[in-house]
Formats: C-alpha cells, sequence, structure tokens
C-alpha cells in the first residue's frame, strides 16, 4: 500500500492515496488468480471408482515467489488496525500491542482445561487477579469471566439481572433503553424475553428524566445504558436516574463500549450502576474476535454475586478454586472463558498501571475533541468525551464514508445513532498520533467538498469499487467460481 502526503501550506493540504492493486486495460483493479498466473494438468491415478475421481486435475503452478507475493498484496489490500486510523464510532478499534500476543504464545500459557486445579494454580490465581482489577476498574464487588464476547456479556448480565427478580418474586417484563443507549441493547433486551421501552433523548442528547419517570412502573426490570452515550456525552444526572430506577426497584445495567471514555477517572458502580459488562477488546487492546474467541466480563453489586455464571474462580486460605455461586444462571461458555484472551487483557492492564489507564483514558478524550475541531462538517451535540457523531448535512452519510476511503483511512461509523441525520461516527480512540488525526480530518474534509458526482461513484482508487450492497445481500456470490457468471 502505498500513500502520498504533501506537506501542508497555509491555505491547503492535499492527499492522495492508492492502494496495492493490479490494473487491467480496461481499468479495471484486481489481484489476478494463481491460476490465471500459470497452471499445469496433473493426471490422477487413483484406486477410488472411476465415477467418483477425475482423469486429470488443472491446478495453479505457481514459483514460492510468485505465491509470496501474491499473498502480500492480498494483505495490502485489506484494511485493518495495524493499515492506518480506523475511527469506527462506538466500535474503539484500537491497536494492539504485540507483547500480548508474545505472552499468548508461551508454552506454559497453554493448558488444557480438564486439567485439575491443583495442577493449575497459576491460571486461577491470574484469573481471580484480573476478576479484582476489573472490580475496581468498574467499580464492582464481583466479576465472572466466562462470557466469550461483549455482546455475550451484555446478554448474561441482563440474565443475572432477571434471575434476580425471578428469585424475589417480581413478574418483571420491560426493559428501557435511551435512544442514545449502544446498539446491541435493544437486541440482548428481547433476547432475554422483555419487551423493549424506547426513551427519547431531551434537546441535549442524553436522558430525558421526565419521559424516564413516566416510562418507570413495577414492570420494570432494568435500565440498560452507557455513560458516556453513544453521542461522547456524559449523563450529567446520573446519579438522580439511578435512584429513579431503584426505587421502582429495577436494575440499573451498564454498557461497557464506551468505559474507555472513564478509566481511572470514574467508575460505573461509584454512580449507582448494579450490573455491567467490560469489551476487553475495546477497553483493554485485545483483538476484536471478529466472531472467533473473545472475552465479556460482567461484574455486579454484592447483591447480585449469587447469580454469577458457574463457574466462579475464588480465593480460598490454600489457594484458589472454581465454584458454582447460590443461585448460578448456569453455564454462559465452557470452562473458565477464553483463556487466552483474558492473559492478554490481564498483560494489558498489568502493563499500563492505574496511572497507564488515566492516561489512556485523557487521550481518548483529547483525540477526539483534537479531531473533532479539525473538520467541517457540523457536530451538533456536545461537549463530548472519546468520541462524536458529526452530521454529512444534504450528503449520504455512507456516500461521504466511501469517499474517505480514497484518502487512506476507514471512515466512521455510517447512519448511527439516528438522533444525528446523516450520521458520521466518529472515534479517534488514544493510540492515534496528531499527524494521523492531521489524516483523518484531511480525508473528512476531501469528502465534505467533493461534489455530487464524484461522492455517488467514490471509491474510485481501492482496489475493490462501489459494491452493489443490496445485490451483495440477495445473490451472494460464495466461491470465486462465480466470478465467471455473467451478470
Amino acid at each position: 500500500m502505498s500513500r502520498q502526503q504533501e506537506r501542508p501550506d497555509e491555505q491547503s493540504e492535499t492527499l492522495t492515496f492508492e492502494q496495492a492493486s493490479w490494473v487491467d486495460p480496461d481499468g479495471d483493479r484486481y489481484e489476478p488468480l494463481l491460476s490465471e498466473k500459470g497452471s499445469e494438468t496433473v493426471e490422477v491415478d487413483s484406486e477410488l471408482p472411476d465415477d467418483l475421481t477425475r482423469d486429470s486435475l488443472e491446478l495453479p503452478n505457481p514459483s514460492e515467489p510468485e505465491i509470496a507475493r501474491h499473498y502480500t498484496r492480498l494483505s495490502q489490500m485489506n484494511y485493518g488496525v495495524e493499515s492506518g486510523p480506523f475511527p469506527l464510532g462506538s466500535c474503539t478499534m484500537k491497536y494492539n500491542p504485540k507483547f500480548t500476543e508474545d505472552l499468548a504464545a508461551r508454552a506454559d500459557a497453554s493448558i488444557h482445561p480438564d486439567r485439575s486445579e491443583r495442577s493449575t494454580q497459576g491460571t486461577l490465581g491470574l484469573l481471580y487477579e484480573l476478576q479484582t482489577y476489573l472490580g475496581d476498574i468498574g467499580g464492582m464487588d464481583a466479576v465472572t469471566l466466562q462470557p466469550p464476547a461483549g455482546a455475550a456479556g451484555e446478554f448474561t448480565g441482563i440474565l443475572v439481572a432477571k434471575a434476580y427478580h425471578e428469585t424475589n418474586g417480581d413478574e418483571r417484563s420491560e426493559v428501557i433503553i435511551p435512544e442514545s443507549a449502544h446498539g446491541t441493547n435493544f437486541a440482548t433486551a428481547a433476547m432475554a424475553g422483555y419487551d423493549v421501552v424506547s426513551l427519547p433523548s431531551n434537546e441535549a442528547g442524553r436522558v430525558d428524566t421526565e419521559a424516564l419517570e413516566a416510562a418507570l412502573s413495577e414492570k420494570t426490570a432494568a435500565l440498560m445504558l452507557t455513560n458516556p452515550n453513544t453521542l461522547g456525552l456524559f449523563e450529567r444526572d446520573i446519579e438522580e436516574i439511578a435512584e429513579m430506577v431503584h426505587d421502582v426497584g429495577g436494575i440499573l445495567y451498564y454498557d461497557g463500549a464506551n468505559l474507555n471514555a472513564l478509566l481511572g477517572r470514574a467508575r460505573p458502580g461509584d454512580m449507582g450502576f448494579d450490573v455491567m459488562h467490560y469489551n476487553v477488546h475495546k477497553t483493554f487492546a485485545t483483538p476484536h474476535g471478529g466472531g472467533g474467541p473473545g472475552a465479556g466480563p460482567v461484574g455486579v453489586t454484592e447483591e447480585l454475586r449469587e447469580f454469577l455464571p458457574d463457574p466462579h474462580v475464588r480465593a480460598t486460605d490454600t489457594g484458589y478454586e472454581t465454584h458454582t455461586p447460590d443461585n448460578s444462571i448456569g453455564k454462559v461458555h465452557g470452562y473458565d472463558g477464553n483463556w487466552l484472551v483474558l492473559l492478554k487483557a490481564h498483560a494489558y492492564i498489568t502493563r499500563l498501571g492505574d496511572a497507564g489507564l488515566a492516561d489512556a483514558s485523557a487521550k481518548a478524550v483529547l483525540n477526539a475533541n483534537y479531531l473533532a475541531e479539525q473538520i467541517d462538517y457540523e457536530i451538533p451535540f456536545g461537549p463530548f468525551h472519546h468520541e462524536f457523531v458529526a452530521s454529512a448535512g444534504e450528503q449520504d452519510a455512507a456516500d461521504a464514508a466511501k469517499r474517505m476511503l480514497d484518502f487512506g483511512v476507514h471512515p466512521p461509523t455510517t447512519k448511527w445513532p439516528e438522533i444525528v441525520p446523516e450520521a458520521l461516527m466518529t472515534e479517534p480512540t488514544e493510540i492515534e498520533s496528531k499527524r494521523t488525526l492531521d489524516q483523518l480530518a484531511a480525508a473528512f474534509n476531501a469528502a465534505s467538498a467533493s461534489d455530487t458526482d464524484t461522492i455517488e461513484h467514490a471509491p474510485s482508487r481501492t482496489a475493490a469499487g462501489r459494491i452493489d450492497q443490496t445485490s451483495a445481500a440477495r445473490n451472494p456470490r460464495l466461491s470465486w467460481q462465480a466470478l465467471d457468471d455473467e451478470e
């Protein structure tokens, strides 16, 4: 991947980007298949029945250098956190330090989950220590490490709240979710069997306490929100909100999506939250699972401890052991959770320490506010913390995002939250330097200044051009063989 950025003068900045790719005579960008670089016919000699075999196969026959270069170019045609800025709002796509990978790759980090507790005291001790770290960071009395992802942790937290109500003989049917809540909250509540009550925001983009009072009742199982919310705004009335929810016997649930803004400075437990989940891939720099191994620990107050999943790690007079809490919701994942992901989170917290975590949150807030000052798009709500939501105005936000791809950056989250029309939800994270923030700002402003025709046909400099998303969803081509199909 090559990028050239001319040093800006006082009046202008020129930014160009070209993604590594072949360009054929017709102007199409693509990476030739290995079979297009040379093939060989291989005769098949098999003892299997003739109707199960072919006489010959046509196989790619590239040299080793051709193979190495092919896959290197393919890797350059993808974009990730190691390629450049990745400001997806509410996602916290930040660089994952490699020292945690080195630690997880050690031979003594690989243990079989069926080994006896006597022979895994070091592992159990580390898990217990991580529980303690997370409890201290979130202001929670107990933490489970079992959930295998952020969404799974969120679901686990609501199941804990549900078990609490059922044990108390409360039949509660509703979960209240503000419009500014994290986007997964609505699905989580519905999956747990609750009716979702949507709560409008006030003119400032925060929870409308009058609307909340009207929505609360003896049917309320929980209020789910994050603080700061998805607009990056701190809920200034959070203590009043907590009291209102508790007065009707409800549980206040904290979505850890935006904990990155508060590290070392404020704790959800001190605000009145009863249960929360942690996104270790967002806050503590473990890799995003992408559907694979992850971790979504859940913290609770003392009153909810007995409902945590099975097993839970605790300290004894002689070491550490797993046990089943008295009213456990049961298993939500096998064994003790995704051990190596949890090991990486522990390493990150240990390396940074209290001061480092507080510094990370400070830089996250600073970077968001610096970037916001550099872009031309309107930002209707503030003051914000680690992220902000700009409006593309008369432009289609999705078009603006695709245009930004032409300038070597990943675009922000688009079209959400719906509170902001044509939303561009942006979270630069604490890892970006002033240089990359300026690069991001230049891409934002280039998209803002683009004419209608250019922006509607963007991107033009990436390996893949504009994708017909409707056709891709309805008629996906799931095999390379489909590339030869007629359109």
